[in-house]
């Protein structure tokens, strides 16, 4: 899955290389959450637009919000099928901007998170969905999720999931609904090359939304790093002591 994410490229930067209009204005942020405000990139008319919707899809039907289980993800495997998300995919899609996401190891009782971003340092554009969802009173919520993936070698030792990352060369075919149907648009979702990525543990900082700094995205100290955990019990210290050699043979 992907439950954290960053985007810390300059605003000029991210419009270039996601070639939409306008020219938006915002601040760095090192660690965004489900249900904050994020950017995605829509096609309309044929032209790229950028605008901020809720993290956590909320599907048209749903009678009360308050009721329904935020969708932060969609998995690639079944987004054809789910009610949820089966709309979106035909009629609404959009890409995500980011420079890297977190993912967390589990490690016994605890979990080590993990920054992880292009090796190139160029931004990444996650696939994603959205949706409107118009209330009694008429009022208008937006709101949008990543689709997911099987992480490939390189992360698949963190996590068994990843967020779709679409190269630029196929940002129109993720893009465009009008002209590209969802079975052709779904031949992108798959795990991302083994060489994109990079990977490397960073302090539970992390862990707390309030930490939006780039202090979050600092490596941990080698020897921060605590060793894996031995699997096989250590001796009793009491256990008894070997016998002697006494020359004679033995099976067992």
């Amino acid at each position: 899955m992907c439950g954290r994410y960053s985007v810390t490229a300059l605003p000029e930067a991210l419009r270039t290389h996601f070639g939409y209009e306008g020219q938006p204005n915002f601040p760095p942020r090192y660690n965004i959450a489900p249900a904050q405000p994020i950017g995605i990139v829509r096609q309309v008319d044929g032209k790229r637009h950028f605008v901020l919707v809720r993290w956590g899809l909320l599907p048209s039907w749903v009678k009360d919000p308050r009721t329904f289980s935020l969708l932060i993800n969609a998995r690639g495997e079944t987004v054809m099928e789910k009610p949820a998300f089966r709309a979106a995919m035909k009629r609404r899609r959009c890409l995500i901007p980011a420079t890297g996401f977190y993912e967390w190891q589990a490690d016994g009782d605890r979990k080590r998170p993990f920054y992880i971003r292009a090796k190139s340092g160029t931004a990444l554009a996650f696939a994603g969905l959205w949706e409107t969802w118009t209330g009694p009173n008429g009022e208008e919520v937006e709101t949008a999720a990543i689709v997911t993936t099987h992480a490939n070698s390189t992360l698949s030792a963190i996590h068994d999931r990843m967020p779709v990352i679409v190269p630029p060369e196929a940002f129109d075919l993720w893009l465009d609904c009008v002209n590209v149907d969802a079975l052709t648009a779904g031949a992108l979702i798959r795990p991302a090359p083994d060489d994109l990525l990079e990977a490397y543990e960073i302090s539970t900082a992390v862990n707390r939304t309030t930490n939006d700094t780039s202090k979050v995205q600092e490596p941990v100290a080698p020897s921060e790093i605590q060793p894996e955990r031995v699997k096989r019990r250590a001796p009793h210290p009491r256990a008894r002591r070997p016998k002697k050699d006494d020359g004679q043979g033995t099976l067992f």
